[in-house]
């Protein structure tokens, strides 16, 4: 009786977060181990379902690092990376475009509809969602990398109108027909600021933003972007943890409410974090 108890307990602690985020959008960007394992990937997907059956407007957004790396593999292509990022020539291009928006696209938007949610898998270049531009770094050339200039809601809103969930791969084109591939995160950032959205949330490998990037404990749980700053500054937040940061920043910066940084490992991590008091990972705020 207690168990039973304690779930109606929390039903009732998530009312006033139903109520409040109903009808608003939500970005999710799904990175890393929600990529490869489906016991991970079933979960997120209750849990974006959860959220549109309550009145939420999610919109996904992805990645796929790991599996354009196993098919240029399998094609014989060697993988180049500069600085983190993927050297993209025109075969890349293709190929980075046709794992993206085919493979990984689809089995996103299969299992939201076998939990009854409609879903629509597109990439930037569909609608000109996403109008990118080459990014230019100091050393070297990435190729057919690219940042995103301006984001076209029109079909986003589209689609959300007619009750259907976006899955958008992170492709873009400029006004020449280009095809770029563009980092997910920052993707996900410009498409959540175009899109007024309330929340945008990067499934991860880690609890958080950490103080300490080897100890779990020293998780930041809430920050705003100027202390997120001057913690970057003062080498608080230092490493690996700068990227994840910079993201949340970027969001914020365009417009976002809250970004939030989650461990996609952890069963339904983004209920936990958005319908309960506790929450489970970082939020940052302006």
């Amino acid at each position: 009786m207690d168990k039973i108890i304690e779930k109606a307990q929390t039903l009732i602690e998530a009312l006033p977060y139903i109520r409040r985020f109903a009808g608003s959008v939500v970005v999710i960007k799904i990175g890393g181990s929600a990529m490869v394992n489906e016991e991970i990937k079933n979960s997120i997907i209750q849990d974006i379902a959860m959220m549109k059956r309550i009145g939420m407007k999610p919109v996904v957004v992805h990645g796929g690092g790991t599996a354009i790396t196993e098919i240029m593999d399998r094609l014989g292509k060697e993988t180049l990376f500069n600085d983190g990022l993927r050297v993209t020539d025109a075969e890349t291009a293709k190929i980075a475009e046709m794992v993206l928006s085919g493979t990984i696209s689809k089995e996103i938007v299969n299992s939201l509809q076998g939990q009854g949610i409609d879903a629509v898998g597109i990439n930037g270049k569909d609608g000109d969602t996403l109008i990118a531009s080459k990014k230019i770094v100091d050393k070297g050339d990435l190729g057919f990398v690219g940042e995103v200039e301006k984001v076209n809601t029109t079909l986003l809103d589209t689609l959300m109108t007619n009750d259907f969930v976006p899955v958008v791969a992170p492709v873009g084109t400029d006004l020449k027909g280009n095809t770029y591939n563009i980092n997910a995160d920052y993707a996900a950032s410009a498409l959540a600021g175009a899109l007024g959205a309330q929340k945008l949330v990067f499934l991860t490998d880690v609890e958080g933003i950490l103080k300490d990037k080897d100890d779990p404990k020293s998780i930041l749980s809430r920050l705003t972007l100027y202390e997120a700053e001057n913690y970057i500054k003062d080498g608080t937040i230092s490493g690996g943890m700068i990227p994840k940061a910079q993201c949340c920043m970027d969001g914020i910066r365009k417009g976002v409410q809250s970004v939030h940084i989650l461990d996609g490992r952890i069963p339904h991590s983004m209920l936990l974090e958005i319908f309960t008091n506790e929450g489970i990972g970082t939020m940052m705020t302006r």
